[in-house]
């Protein structure tokens, strides 16, 4: 175990990076993610050097904010799973993922943006958790009867994402993530 002033230390910088990501992500919405660091800074109420400590270049507090955000679209699947119905929570989750594509793909490509590999190693290992809770959500609401067996995890979120893409609007995210539902949770389509 590590002695106490090291554990403060460790405990500081946590809390530090916590304040940064919280103030970026406020700014973000705020702004857009052009904002400038030092302001992200002088929210969080830390100096730039801690800022750049944590998060070398903007890229890098990007990603973390974008990170961050995942988790916790995947943790709030895991929640719905224990809190809700089979089919209330896939579909519940299946609405927070579409208005996340919807209000947050200017953050994600802007943190995505650099082509490099690890840029693309990100976005892959986001995909794969996205997906992985995705199907299990499905999964259980199938086995529930709440939505139709015959379709795949690809199947519903292709078509969760084709409804977050083609609009910014909530309201209208919502509205056609409605019509959808109903295809979901109707008849198997015939062979």
């Amino acid at each position: 175990m590590p002695p106490p002033a090291k554990r403060a230390r460790r405990a500081d910088a946590d809390r530090n990076a916590r304040l940064l990501i919280a103030a970026a992500r406020a700014l973000f919405d705020e702004r857009g993610p052009d904002v400038a660091l030092d302001e992200v800074a002088r929210r969080a109420g830390v100096g730039n050097a801690t800022l750049y400590r944590h998060y070398p270049t903007r890229d890098d507090l990007l990603t973390a904010v974008y990170a961050d955000e995942i988790a916790a679209l995947c943790d709030r699947g895991a929640a719905l799973l224990r809190d809700q119905a089979p089919g209330e929570a896939f579909l519940t989750w299946l609405r927070a993922f579409a208005v996340h594509v919807a209000t947050r793909r200017t953050l994600a490509f802007a943190g995505t943006d650099s082509g490099s590999e690890r840029r693309t190693e990100l976005f892959a290992r986001w995909h794969t958790s996205l997906t992985s809770t995705a199907e299990k959500l499905l999964s259980k609401a199938q086995e529930a009867g709440a939505i139709r067996t015959d379709l795949t995890v690809t199947e519903v979120l292709t078509l969760a994402n084709a409804v977050a893409v083609s609009e910014t609007d909530v309201d209208q995210v919502h509205r056609l993530l409605d019509i959808l539902h109903h295809g979901l949770s109707g008849p198997a389509a015939p062979d």
